[in-house]
């Protein structure tokens, strides 16, 4: 018998605007991690949504807790951490008040993830083809499965994608595996798209070959994207929002217009100062420049705002006092003393 053919060129579909609802809507997001030592935040006050067709960038030095918040979105959190508080809503649903099988009908359906090292997300003894199968057959039934993943590799334009399917992640390139784990994250056309870093391990070349695809697969499916990097000149092409996090909190959100035009928070001035000149509008003459000192302990944040201790313009407030996150301009939030409301 004949399986059913599985049609996965996805159509372009009609993208919301602004004024849709939010795929993804994180509210005051507090994650701890119980220790034998007591507990600590490592996420506190986090608070950014998403919509349809949308693309919004968090960025921050690495330690900042920008996985952290990407795993919690998928009840993924390593053992030890919790969320402790805020809320988070996927297409209106709190993840919080759903049961552990609710959780997982959603990951992979409803959302989906894209990791930075698919040597360790894939299953080592599981052929590619056998683990996007496996999700097809999850949550659409398994009539035409096997067909829907050769045709989701060929989509994401993997080489010979029917003999691709049958090898081991192992036999495959770097770049090859990110094309496979991109693969699985879309099998379902997930409505929202959570990539951690998905280039790190990759060549330049790669790099640009597997964020246009990201991008462009997105479009075609209408789906909200969260992509988590530390590169801003990856925000600076492919974002429409950015969020910037330090220590474990948002310390500015704005239009990716809005954040290289005018960056407000110290933190972000000092990450755009460390962008190579090849970036366009940056003066070739300017140097580069770094952040003196280093992220502290999230076990032993100081009593005021956490990037006082590395800031030129910190003053005694900013050592004693946490500020406010707060809408700056219309639009644009940030969290320091030393810029004016309005």
């Amino acid at each position: 018998m004949t399986a059913p053919r599985i049609d996965l060129a996805f159509s372009v579909k009609e993208v919301r605007n602004a004024a849709s609802a939010p795929a993804l809507e994180v509210t005051d997001l507090e994650i701890r991690i119980h220790a034998d030592a007591g507990a600590f935040p490592v996420v506190s006050g986090m608070s950014l949504s998403v919509v349809p067709g949308e693309t919004v960038c968090l960025v921050g030095e690495s330690g900042c807790g920008k996985s952290m918040t990407a795993l919690s979105l998928l009840g993924l959190l390593p053992k030890g951490a919790r969320v402790t508080g805020g809320e988070i809503r996927i297409e209106g649903r709190d993840l919080n008040s759903l049961s552990l099988r609710e959780i997982e009908d959603l990951r992979g359906d409803r959302i989906a993830m894209i990791f930075q090292d698919a040597l360790t997300a894939l299953n080592p003894v599981m052929t590619i083809g056998d683990q996007i199968a496996e999700s097809v057959r999850r949550h659409r039934g398994g009539a035409g499965a096997w067909e829907r993943a050769v045709e989701t590799l060929r989509l994401v334009r993997m080489p010979d994608p029917e003999r691709r399917a049958r090898q081991y992640p192992h036999e495959l390139s770097g770049g090859m595996r990110q094309r496979a784990m991109i693969a699985l994250a879309l099998a379902c056309e997930p409505r929202i798209i959570v990539a951690d870093e998905p280039t790190t391990a990759l060549d330049v070349t790669i790099q640009a070959q597997i964020l246009g695809l990201i991008s462009d697969l997105q479009r075609r499916l209408g789906a909200a994207h969260l992509l988590i990097t530390h590169d801003l000149g990856v925000v600076s092409e492919v974002a429409d929002r950015v969020v910037v996090m330090y220590a474990g909190r948002p310390v500015e959100q704005a239009s990716v217009f809005d954040l290289f035009d005018q960056p407000l928070h110290p933190y972000t001035v000092a990450l755009m100062g460390a962008i190579p000149r090849s970036v366009p509008g940056r003066p070739r003459q300017e140097r580069l420049t770094d952040i003196g000192g280093a992220v502290p302990a999230m076990w032993n944040l100081p009593p005021g705002c956490a990037f006082a201790p590395r800031c030129p313009r910190a003053v005694e407030r900013c050592r004693s006092e946490r500020p406010p996150y707060e809408e700056k301009r219309p639009g644009h939030f940030a969290a320091c003393w030393e810029v004016a409301v309005g």
